[in-house]
């Protein structure tokens, strides 16, 4: 049941926020025989995770078969070496043994994935850094839900979907779907079965029902969720919560301007996202120049963190605090503000990225968090590169796109967006240089560098196209590699981006159990905090595609589990 009806005067367990850790713990729960509501602030349910991949990284995962075990002792040694002292060890292995149970569990529950078998690890220079860890959702039909609860769903980030959102797409269909440039009969066949499906959706939904990546992860939790008798309560705003005899006892819940008392009997999970979308954590939290725009869903404010201070929990620290992209901001045709997660582009053959100074301060083809870090890492040492500007030419442009302007668009639609300012446009590098207010000798010197590069297939500076990780993202098809190519073909142009972070690393501290600990270290009774809220496993370091939803959903289970068997 969802939307503003009368709240029950008391539950067994109490999930504040909808995301994929929350629905998650509120699906074992109530698979563990316990009445579970969630309760969501905003208007839809699936947070951060409706916009993300909604890939679940999981060292060990059966679907790796008899190298299973092998795998989870690689991944610890990985974490080891990537995240060290920065966080509890014993968090970090609690994720790693518990994990792949968890899927086990959600599997049986009807929650299920698509091993991504070449997906490479954020950090394969590291020892144990692996291939495969990677999980995808398995896409979910919307119709199953009915129309009204299929609206509940946060719809996807519309530049991640074709018709402005409306029809999603598995990522390796959007390779395919690429071959229409060149007449594949693969591709056709493919556009046609999903055009076919989309058109009779729209007739009777506000959207495709066909859901994929993070829209169907939850989806398929949401309806798992309800089939179990669970419960969803959207525009339901916790303002505090009730603590007697120093446990977490309930919460009172707002909502059409009316205030009720909500008893607890098991336990209260907070998984409000964390306060990505929350402007003033982010100017106390975050690196300086403070981030301005996330790609974050807007519930996470940092409000269920404020509920878990007042309840006695403490707020971690780590460093930057955040797992973050680079992302250009733009303006859409409906006037609404676009920021786009620059992910896959940068590692395209012809694509460079420099601060102030004209020169190159990154291997572009890393992961979005090391790009946007080497970011402030640079800004820190004196040549600013926030924002930092990728430079390309006319041909690179066309041929692979940049953020919001896709691949072979007409030239009509380029020039829309220069007009814009969304991307700036010049007949000379050194005209560009000024345009964009960079060193216009230093520019002219990294595009002669990079030029050579590409004709050797060599970069000498940063590496790029050396590293595994990079390589899967570069053009198999270029050569000599697939991830370096020549900036020679007029009009050049400059795209900014600037750091977003996508969630956050510093959260309510917590132990195995995902119980919310206290300045001392014990846990307060009744209170668990998981996903994004709870401060992460892996300090602000970033292993792999999917690790937020890893921790998120095995901590989920883990409270789930614990408050049962109280």
């Amino acid at each position: 049941m969802t939307g503003n009806f009368d709240f029950p005067e008391s539950v067994d367990f109490l999930v504040i926020g909808a995301g994929a850790a929350g629905l998650a713990s509120a699906l074992v729960a109530a698979d563990n025989g316990l009445r579970a509501v969630v309760l969501e602030k905003t208007e839809y349910l699936g947070g951060t995770t409706a916009y993300s991949a909604g890939t679940c990284w999981m060292p060990g995962h059966s679907l790796f078969g008899d190298d299973a075990d092998g795998d989870r002792g690689a991944g610890e040694k990985y974490l080891d070496a990537l995240v060290g002292d920065k966080a509890p060890k014993e968090l970090r292995q609690q994720y790693l043994a518990v994990g792949p149970t968890m899927l086990e569990r959600l599997s049986r529950l009807g929650v299920t994935f698509r091993h991504s078998r070449t997906v490479v690890d954020y950090h394969p220079e590291l020892p144990g850094a692996g291939v495969g860890r990677a999980l995808e959702p398995e896409p979910f039909d919307g119709r199953t839900l009915g129309r009204d609860r299929f609206s509940h769903i946060r719809p996807p980030v519309p530049e991640f979907a074709l018709f402005g959102g409306s029809l999603m797409v598995r990522r390796a269909e959007v390779n395919d779907l690429m071959g229409i440039f060149h007449a594949s009969p693969k591709a056709v066949l493919l556009a046609l079965r999903l055009g076919w499906r989309w058109l009779f959706d729209i007739l009777r939904y506000p959207r495709g029902t066909r859901l994929t990546m993070g829209n169907a992860l939850v989806g398929t939790l949401y309806y798992q969720l309800l089939k179990r008798g669970g419960e969803v309560r959207l525009n339901a705003n916790v303002k505090r919560l009730l603590i007697e005899d120093g446990r977490v006892s309930g919460a009172v819940v707002e909502s059409d301007g009316r205030e009720q008392t909500i008893n607890v009997t098991r336990g209260v999970v907070l998984a409000g996202g964390g306060f990505a979308a929350g402007r003033q954590w982010r100017e106390r939290l975050l690196p300086k120049p403070t981030p301005q725009y996330t790609r974050a869903a807007v519930g996470a404010s940092g409000e269920t963190l404020a509920l878990g201070v007042e309840a006695g929990g403490v707020i971690g620290d780590h460093g930057d605090n955040a797992f973050w992209f680079p992302s250009s901001v733009g303006t859409r045709r409906d006037g609404s503000l676009a920021v786009f997660p620059h992910i896959w582009d940068r590692a395209k053959p012809g694509i460079i990225a420099v601060a102030k100074s004209g020169r190159r301060f990154v291997d572009e083809s890393v992961s979005y968090h090391r790009f946007t870090r080497a970011m402030y890492d640079a800004q820190r040492a004196g040549d600013e590169a926030v924002p930092a500007w990728l430079v390309l030419d006319q041909q690179t442009l066309r041929r692979y796109g940049l953020g919001l302007i896709r691949p072979m668009v007409p030239a009509a639609v380029r020039r829309r967006y220069v007009r814009q300012g969304y991307i700036i446009e010049a007949s000379s590098i050194a005209e560009l240089a000024e345009r964009i207010g960079v060193d216009p000798a230093g520019l002219e010197a990294t595009v002669r560098e990079s030029n050579v590069a590409a004709a050797d297939g060599l970069d000498k500076d940063f590496g790029k196209g050396s590293s595994s990780f990079g390589l899967q993202y570069g053009d198999p098809q270029h050569r000599p590699s697939p991830n370096l190519g020549p900036i020679s073909r007029p009009p050049y142009y400059a795209l900014a981006v600037v750091p977003t972070p996508l969630s956050t690393a510093a959260g309510l501290k917590t132990d195995k159990d995902a119980r919310v600990v206290d300045a001392t270290g014990q846990p307060i009774p009744g209170l668990y905090a998981c996903g994004n809220d709870a401060d992460s496993v892996m300090a602000a370091e970033y292993p792999g595609a999917g690790c937020q939803v890893g921790a998120g959903l095995t901590f989920g289970f883990l409270a789930a589990q614990h408050a049962t068997r109280k």
